[in-house]
């Protein structure tokens, strides 16, 4: 028999919990699923009954997953290696081979197979599909030492989003499936771009004009100087946070793709901790939640 204290804490969760379902029931949710939270298999499976469990209350979850450390292994069993450039991987056409067996397929489906597990109904995509997310190749641009010039990097198959279609992704959620797409796009030439997840998983919540996007992280969320996590932030609090230094190396780029989706009207965007379990769930229906919230403006 349940002890009444426990029970009354599970009460407590689900009280808790309500109104924020009652909120995002029928809102459109991006969560870009990476980090340690794709390779512990226990943090796999938190993170799918989460997608599962948002559909059922009645949110229409859309995932969009990374993969880069599964990409370099299998780079390294086939004797290949890579070199990167300000964190991007210069990918020729056979590292974009492994990019798309490992994204497209491995990774891809490995997800899905999770969520169908736990109850769910997915569905595989890549951007390739429906020809849904159009890319452009990028050209880095590196100033050369001692000339006043700029130096054209050639990284290979790697692209940015040019547009996206979101008419297979709508069709999807109307059809009560999740959707789970790997950020691989194609170009007008008809090649495929190896495309930053934070980036498609951005653009695709300002398409759909999603309600959140969620982003997954190894770390608390953004940190102050002393090491304290901040939240309710704006988008001048993140320029300012980059300008002072706080905010810095790999986590620019996540909070520039955060700050892209609030000015393109997604309205509230989630840096999150993605080695806690469940945290998706945790961040979005209890009032403490675990880790950053970004605003358009303060509340």
């Amino acid at each position: 028999m349940m002890q009444k204290r426990t029970a009354h804490q599970i009460a407590d969760v689900l009280i808790e919990a309500l109104p924020y379902i009652q909120r995002f029931k029928g809102k459109t949710v991006v969560v870009k699923f990476g980090g340690n939270a794709m390779v512990d298999e226990a943090l796999k499976h938190s993170f799918a009954r989460d997608i599962v469990l948002m559909k059922l209350v009645g949110l229409n979850p859309i995932v969009v997953h990374g993969g880069g450390p599964q990409i370099g292994n299998l780079l390294g069993k086939l004797g290949k290696t890579t070199g990167f450039i300000d964190g991007m991987r210069i990918t020729d056409s056979e590292t974009m081979d492994v990019v798309e067996m490992v994204l497209g397929g491995l990774v891809n489906k490995e997800i899905v197979n999770l969520i169908n597990r736990h109850g769910g109904k997915a569905v595989g995509l890549t951007g390739k599909d429906g020809d849904f997310i159009r890319a452009k190749k990028i050209n880095l641009k590196k100033s050369a030492v001692d000339v006043d010039a700029s130096e054209i990097i050639d990284l290979g198959h790697v692209g940015e989003v040019s547009s996206i279609d979101p008419s297979v992704v709508e069709m999807l959620g109307r059809s009560d499936f999740i959707p789970v797409i790997a950020p691989i796009g194609v170009g007008d030439d008809g090649r495929s771009y190896n495309i930053n997840a934070d980036l498609v998983a951005g653009k695709i919540a300002e398409v759909m004009k999603a309600e959140k996007l969620i982003l997954l992280t190894n770390t608390a969320g953004i940190l102050d100087k002393q090491g304290k996590l901040l939240t309710g932030l704006t988008i001048r609090d993140i320029d300012d946070l980059i300008e002072d230094g706080t905010i810095s190396g790999g986590m620019i780029p996540k909070t520039r793709c955060a700050t892209d989706a609030l000015k393109g009207g997604v309205v509230g965007v989630h840096i999150i901790d993605g080695r806690v379990e469940h945290a998706v769930l945790l961040e979005l229906f209890t009032d403490q939640g675990v880790g950053t919230l970004l605003l358009s403006r303060p509340r």
